[in-house]
């Protein structure tokens, strides 16, 4: 190396979040065409606001006041428990807040802290591409849905049985809206300090809960759980795939235009027999329009009727 060539430093990643994409710091002149041969990873943290600050804070709120009625007043700690907590034949039943309810109850502390640390580490960087009105769609939607269909499925008698508290369906609804969105991005497992495929990661955690619902007989519970992948991927189709979205906006609107033509056509044909009872004939075409009688162009649109 010339004396005169500053020295190259090592070439270092700085990963502001364990889930955003790394980018390099740019090099000093003379240093362009080496190649690194260490990385060195600057780990931080995720920023803490928005939509994901709110609903941690509200999920620790409750938790904490859950576990203080049921340490000094048990009997009501219990009755608040039941009443937030997924109960299908309660839902049924009419008490469908429980829907809305259940993600902020919780019984293992353990269950507790890995569904928000999920929540935070994953739904930062998705609330940061997709804002923060819909993160709390996809949020409370994906509960909703997931909840939805375990009531349903619990109407079998064989499967989705017992109740099913926490926020786990929402976890896994923003993993899968995470990885759809960045499909190659590669993310550091805490506290593995190796990188790991996306898809990979959502695959694994789908086996893992699978193995759970297999061994506690597809408990409503797990049930639940899995299904928040099958309502990430859902609200991803409705809301984000823009091709899914222009589809849908057409047909909605194809749907009023021809709630309209029906009014207009039927208004038309009410028109024509009050004009008979008054001997006269009045003619429409098939969109509704108003054809004058001297009008001897058959094939296209006559006027609006005033």
């Amino acid at each position: 190396m010339r004396k005169d060539t500053p020295a190259c430093p090592s070439y270092r990643v700085r990963a502001v979040e364990s889930t955003y994409p790394a980018e390099p710091q740019p090099l000093r002149p003379g240093c362009e065409r080496m190649s690194p041969r260490h990385q060195s990873f600057e780990m931080g943290l995720p920023p803490f606001r928005g939509a994901v600050r709110q609903i941690i804070l509200f999920s620790t709120a409750v938790y904490i006041a859950l576990l203080l009625m049921l340490a000094f007043a048990p009997g009501l700690g219990q009755a608040a428990f039941a009443v937030g907590i997924l109960q299908p034949e309660k839902v049924l039943h009419g008490s469908l807040w429980q829907l809305v309810t259940y993600p902020f109850m919780y019984a293992d502390p353990i269950a507790f802290l890995l569904s928000l640390v999920g929540i935070y580490f994953i739904g930062s960087p998705v609330e940061s591409q997709i804002g923060s009105q819909r993160f709390y769609g996809l949020f409370f939607g994906s509960l909703i849905v997931a909840g939805a269909v375990g009531v349903a499925l619990s109407r079998t008698g064989v499967i989705a049985q017992g109740t099913a508290v926490g926020s786990g369906a929402a976890a896994d609804a923003i993993l899968m809206v995470f990885y759809l969105l960045n499909r190659g991005a590669m993310i550091m497992l805490f506290p593995i300090p190796i990188q790991v495929p996306i898809k990979w990661v959502v695959v694994g955690i789908a086996a893992i809960e699978t193995a759970y619902l297999l061994l506690f007989h597809f408990a409503l519970q797990f049930c639940v759980v899995l299904l928040g992948l099958g309502a990430g991927y859902l609200w991803y189709m409705l809301f984000l795939r823009r091709g899914v979205s222009i589809n849908l906006s057409e047909r909605l609107y194809g749907l009023r235009n021809s709630y309209y033509r029906w009014k207009r056509r039927r208004a038309a044909k009410k028109f024509q027999v009050y004009m008979r009872k008054h001997d006269r004939n009045v003619y429409f075409d098939e969109y509704g329009n108003y054809k004058p009688p001297d009008d001897k162009r058959d094939d296209e649109r006559g006027g609006w009727v005033n």
